[in-house]
């Protein structure tokens, strides 16, 4: 199979872990007989390096033309970065929103794993981090209250703000179809959380819900409202498998949920849209810090690729044969300086994928 990939290695370390993710990628290749086509393109602060843009539409169309696109991070230093004197709309971040909206990327894929060798790093008590969890958290990313109509008047000399809080039943539809599509590879669990208790818009997104739930009977179906959802993140995290919620509830659950894992450095993310096409990251940002110096973790971006082989190209094997060699370099022992404990053995970014790449089986 041949695997078209667009690359954007971005800023900061982004260029490292990319690198890192590439030399997997390609042992994958190796060991499954497929075939790896990358295409770099610039976006952020070294799109507007050399365009003066942060996006431009030659790289749109590049990235539509692929079958996934897999980043590494965006962004510097907002105090001392040159690109943070431009107007919004010319800044780094503006080109991952631009991307974002070009490909019309609708579902956001969190997963919050807490694996048992970093399970010292877990806030929680011993007795919950014990356990261990795994869960992915399905946040609609396109529409809510983020992208209502909105505006602040003053009215008899008082200021008044206003956020409207907008979903049609097209868009829960397709994100509620993502999320049980996912869950069929998973545990065949959702949890729905929503406010339905006092939102309208909560009602309607509960009762589209239910009716694509007829479609996957093999999945369980519970609701769960927001706050309580939030409570039970801290108090039995293990009980979860996907967390399928609207915009805002998933902004604040999937930053709690990676919290909960106590290393952002181990966290993959996926962005998909209504095809198989998706844009695969790491949850961290471009840490301009610690750029060039071959010190960064490359596990969120080795596992954001394994993200994309199962879901734009439906390669659960080799999937799982990355996620298994995360799985057993943790076991023995090595860490990257982020995730270093004592009595292991620390590595290097460009050490960590190459002894990923070195456990593919």
């Amino acid at each position: 199979m041949e695997l078209n990939i667009v690359c954007i290695p971005g800023d900061g370390i982004g260029p490292e872990i990319v690198k890192e993710a590439k030399k997997v990628l390609n042992r994958v290749a190796e060991r499954y007989g497929h075939q790896m086509k990358y295409t770099d393109i610039l976006m952020g602060g070294a799109s507007i390096d050399v365009h003066g843009v942060p996006l431009t539409e030659e790289a749109v169309a590049t990235a539509k033309a692929a079958d996934a696109v897999l980043m590494g991070s965006i962004g510097g230093d907002t105090t001392t970065s040159p690109w943070y004197q431009l107007p919004p709309h010319l800044r780094p971040e503006a080109g991952l929103l631009g991307i974002r909206k070009a490909l019309n990327l609708f579902a956001n894929l969190r997963p919050a794993v807490l694996y048992g060798e970093l399970a010292d790093a877990c806030p929680l008590k011993k007795e919950i981090s014990a356990q261990g969890f795994d869960m992915l958290i399905m946040r609609e990313l396109t529409g809510g209250l983020y992208f209502g109509e909105r505006k602040t008047v003053e009215e008899n000399g008082i200021r008044k703000a206003v956020d409207t809080l907008t979903y049609d039943e097209t868009e829960i539809r397709r994100i509620a179809v993502k999320g049980f599509t996912i869950a069929m590879k998973r545990k065949k669990k959702v949890t729905s959380v929503d406010k339905a208790n006092v939102l309208d818009s909560s009602r309607l997104w509960r009762s589209v819900v239910e009716e694509v739930a007829k479609d996957y009977p093999e999945v369980e179906l519970e609701h769960m409202l927001v706050d309580n959802c939030a409570m039970q993140l801290v108090k039995n995290p293990a009980q979860f498998d996907v967390i399928l919620t609207e915009n805002m509830f998933g902004d604040i659950l999937s930053d709690e949920a990676s919290m909960v894992t106590g290393s952002i450095g181990m966290l993959a993310s996926a962005s998909l849209n209504d095809t198989k096409f998706g844009l695969y990251e790491p949850s961290h940002g471009s840490a301009p810090d610690i750029a060039g110096k071959d010190i960064a973790n490359p596990i969120a971006t080795v596992l954001s690729a394994a993200m994309m082989l199962r879901y734009s190209f439906d390669l659960d094997k080799e999937a799982d044969a990355v996620e298994a060699a995360v799985q057993e370099v943790l076991k023995d022992g090595c860490r990257t300086v982020d995730i270093m404990s004592a009595g292991c053995r620390q590595v290097s970014c460009s050490g960590m994928g190459t002894l990923l790449a070195e456990r593919i089986r």
